[in-house]
């Protein structure tokens, strides 16, 4: 999975005069959790616009000014209510001996029959949620949709858990095309047709043997 790397300064004061004075200054105020001690740092907003207004899932290299660099996904940011400024990001730091939960944006490849024909493609889940080591996290979830017919589906039972697992139950519908009146009978003569192609290719040579 790409990485970002957030140049941060510690902060030794976690008060509330202390942090209003960063976002005066254009900082904001972070903590990284899941080590031994949470670890509270400050980064300029325009650090963010990579991580936070973008479709993709990444991890995160924090880069202190002590020196110390720390891996991290983002766990939970807070924005302002009506200037939408970023006022607080929570992290939480990687292990690569540790498994990792993370949402990983699913991504639909080709064009499906059942649109073709009409059908109307609903994604149910843009993101999936999945637990694996930090080397082993995806950049996204990729599903081949081209033999999906009208009416078909794609579960999460359905994908390629190797690396990772999904926390979803298998019956979790990721995809599907929408029946639509107008596309059935479409579908449906499509397969009529294939199936009488089918029947002609092997009648054909016995045919030939009998003459």
């Amino acid at each position: 999975m790409k990485s970002i790397t957030i140049n941060g300064s510690k902060r030794e004061s976690v008060g509330k005069k202390a942090t209003k004075a960063l976002r005066n200054a254009g900082e904001v105020p972070c903590v990284l959790y899941g080590g031994d001690q949470p670890v509270h740092f400050s980064a300029t907003e325009l650090a963010f616009s990579q991580l936070v207004y973008t479709p993709n899932a990444h991890t995160v290299v924090i880069a202190l000014d002590s020196g110390e660099t720390l891996n991290a996904v983002l766990q939970d940011i807070q924005f302002h209510p009506v200037t939408d400024r970023i006022l607080h990001v929570d992290f939480y730091q990687l292990f690569e001996d540790k498994e990792i939960a993370m949402n990983i944006p699913v991504r639909l490849n080709g064009n499906s029959r059942g649109v073709k024909n009409g059908g109307v493609l609903r994604k149910n889940n843009r993101k999936l949620r999945v637990k694996a080591l930090p080397s082993n996290l995806p950049d996204t979830i990729e599903i081949d949709i081209t033999p999906l017919k009208i009416g078909g589906k794609v579960y999460v039972g359905d994908l390629d858990q190797e690396n990772y697992r999904f926390l979803h139950t298998d019956n979790t519908v990721v995809c599907q095309v929408k029946t639509a009146r107008t596309a059935i009978a479409e579908d449906d003569d499509e397969d009529e047709l294939e199936e009488g192609e089918a029947e002609a290719t092997e009648a054909a040579p016995a045919a030939e043997s009998q003459e």
